[in-house]
């Protein structure tokens, strides 16, 4: 099976992690020991942000940054639904309330109009994602935003190597959140990052990634233990210097794949608005009028040959149980995204032959 994704680890990230556990210093306190310390400026370098604080987990990312922009109870976030429930669920850890709109119909990522729409006197952000690895339309979104006075989280968790306007995640946010998942364009097995150049947001940040303190036994705020580890961190370095030969790999595949699949009028492929890099998490196509029944029985037959193909995000969040109680809401194009869109295997372990195979097995069942 060609998986749809695979954590490309090397010697050199296992010699990383043996060198921490000879040195007996797995952790700091205040999470902040040198491996973190230096993974975060290196982190910080890349996103082309003043602050990187690194913690154990995406959704701590998410938590701690929508806190530290003033997110608290009886606050509303807009954010689409159409998203691993992650996003919404660190709102309602940070006391608000998820507001889901809809999505734009081509690049699956927020609509600014339909964020618009849903402000009222509660909103206090707006939390849009830069899904399967394409940056949201974050400058009106940005306008939106300060229109009304509301902060932007983005969540930026499959982000690694996208741009935005020729500028990386962050830079019409607040704050950005990246995970470090190990199916992401770069792993520290788990693990997450807030980015920003808001000193005071980044001040906020690291307290709740270590239970309110900026000096042991001194809380200052509620907090959480959101520390990332040595270890983690010393993967991460690692990575962080391979992550462009990563994406490079990931975009040649995603090339390579479009050439043979545009081959099909049954497909909508990606897209990669002028302006913009695709960091090509994901490479997700659309069976264009297509029904659910007729995607999923595509996804057998993918299966069945050995292409590990997903699809994501069936079940948008605003229909799950739990989120439900937020209000039914009437989102068209997020519902039919998730009727019609599946994943392809593009990751850097893919090799060209492997790209061509599933291409051109996929136009055979499309005949």
């Amino acid at each position: 099976m060609i998986p749809i994704n695979l954590p490309k680890i090397g010697e050199e990230e296992v010699q990383a992690v043996v060198r921490v556990m000879r040195s007996g210093y797995v952790t700091s306190s205040l999470g902040a020991g040198p491996e973190v310390t230096k993974f975060e400026a290196g982190f910080a370098k890349f996103a082309g942000a003043k602050h990187a604080i690194a913690v154990n987990t995406g959704t701590a990312a998410l938590h701690a940054a929508l806190v530290a922009v003033g997110v608290q109870a009886g606050d509303e976030v807009i954010l689409p639904s159409f998203t691993f429930v992650a996003t919404a669920e660190a709102v309602v850890l940070a006391g608000g309330k998820p507001v889901f709109a809809d999505i734009d119909a081509k690049t699956y990522n927020l609509s600014p109009s339909e964020a618009a729409k849903n402000v009222t006197q509660k909103t206090k952000a707006l939390l849009p994602v830069d899904l399967y690895g394409l940056s949201a339309d974050m400058e009106p979104i940005r306008e939106v935003a300060d229109k009304h006075g509301l902060a932007v989280v983005e969540d930026a968790a499959q982000a690694h190597g996208l741009s935005y306007r020729g500028k990386p995640p962050g830079a019409f946010a607040d704050a950005a959140c990246w995970s470090l998942y190990a199916s992401k364009n770069m792993t520290t097995g788990e693990g997450g990052v807030v980015t920003t150049n808001d000193d005071k947001v980044a001040e906020l940040t690291r307290m709740m990634r270590t239970h309110g303190e900026k000096a042991k036994y001194a809380s200052e705020m509620l907090g959480c233990n959101y520390r990332m580890s040595e270890m983690q961190a010393a993967i991460g370095v690692v990575q962080l210097e391979k992550l462009p030969l990563f994406v490079e790999k990931r975009t040649q595949n995603a090339q390579r794949l479009t050439e043979v699949l545009s081959k099909s009028d049954k497909l909508c492929l990606p897209v990669e608005p002028a302006g913009g890099n695709h960091s090509w998490y994901l490479y997700t196509v659309r069976l264009c009028n297509g029904t659910e029944a007729e995607r999923n029985r595509l996804l057998d037959e993918l299966h069945k040959k050995g292409i590990g193909a997903e699809a994501y995000y069936v079940n948008p969040v605003h229909r799950m149980p739990y989120y439900r109680s937020f209000g039914a809401r009437e989102l068209p194009e997020t519902e039919k995204a998730a009727q019609q869109v599946f994943s392809l295997p593009i990751h850097p372990g893919v090799t060209k032959e492997q790209v061509t195979f599933i291409g051109e097995t996929l136009l055979k069942m499309l005949q």
